[in-house]
């Protein structure tokens, strides 16, 4: 005789209920699960976050834009901003490569300070793509919403992560950093940055991490720091926190300087 009652669905299983508001807490645990299987088994000790706008095209890109622009009366104001922020994006992938270079020419089994970014387009694709080009993995911790955001096709296969919860993204970003990198962008890139800023400040995040804003005429005119000192909103010694700078030569310097005098000085601290 068949039995045809169907059988209960493991829990596991149920993607019912894997979905529903009660299982919220396995999709957060899993989001730090996950991605920590990931890099241990690809042997990944730490990162150099860059954070920046997904809206910034490369000068190709930009180039070909502002031509159709003229040719075809479009909007040629909007397409030559868009060519003088594209600075941005190529001195990124520049950076990005350089550091990768760096760091793979370092001893050990592990693989340290591998370049990580949002996953997305503009500066988060800049950056992996000149780690790429420099024959190094890189990570993309991407964000699923409505728009601006998918995976960039630079990113190593194996490291490229599709989060729901904004907070675990950011525990990813933060939690192996060991310097950040903040170009010009938008809402998103300052919420990362004050966040981090903060962290640092109140002495949650205590390891000593280089911090460079890179893009000084932009950064001054968005945030005003030095009213902020005269206000008395923060103390002039959290300005020393960070550094500013449009080189892509000062900004690997002060990167692997302070790394060299950290996180290599020491690879048992808190680094």
């Amino acid at each position: 005789m068949s039995d045809d009652r169907p059988w209960p669905v493991k829990a596991y299983r149920n993607d019912d209920f894997l979905d529903s508001r009660d299982a919220r807490p396995l999709r957060i645990l899993s989001e730090y699960m996950e991605p920590e299987a990931r890099f241990e088994e690809l042997n990944i000790s730490d990162t150099i976050v860059f954070f920046g706008s997904a809206r910034l095209a490369s000068r190709v890109e930009a180039t070909a834009a502002l031509e159709a622009a003229r040719a075809h009366g479009g909007d040629v104001a909007a397409a030559e901003r868009r060519l003088t922020m594209s600075r941005y994006y190529e001195d990124a992938r520049e950076l990005a490569g350089r550091l990768t270079e760096w760091s793979k020419n370092l001893t050990g089994r592990r693989r340290r300070f591998v370049v990580c970014t949002g996953g997305g387009p503009g500066v988060m694709e800049a950056a992996n793509r000149g780690a790429s080009e420099a024959m190094g993995m890189n990570i993309g911790l991407n964000i699923t919403i409505p728009f601006e955001q998918s995976n960039n096709p630079f990113i190593t296969r194996e490291l490229a992560f599709e989060f729901h919860y904004f907070f675990m993204r950011k525990f990813w970003f933060v939690y192996l950093a060991k310097a950040l990198v903040v170009f010009p962008g938008g809402f998103g890139t300052l919420d990362e940055f004050f966040e981090i800023m903060t962290l640092i400040q109140t002495r949650k995040l205590e390891k000593r991490m280089p911090i460079v804003l890179f893009g000084a005429q932009y950064w001054d005119d968005v945030v005003d720091f030095e009213a902020m000192v005269r206000h008395g909103t923060v103390d002039a010694e959290d300005l020393n926190l960070f550094f500013k700078t449009d080189s892509v030569e000062d900004a690997l310097d002060h990167i692997t300087e302070k790394l060299t005098e950290t996180a290599l000085a020491d690879p048992g601290g808190r680094w």
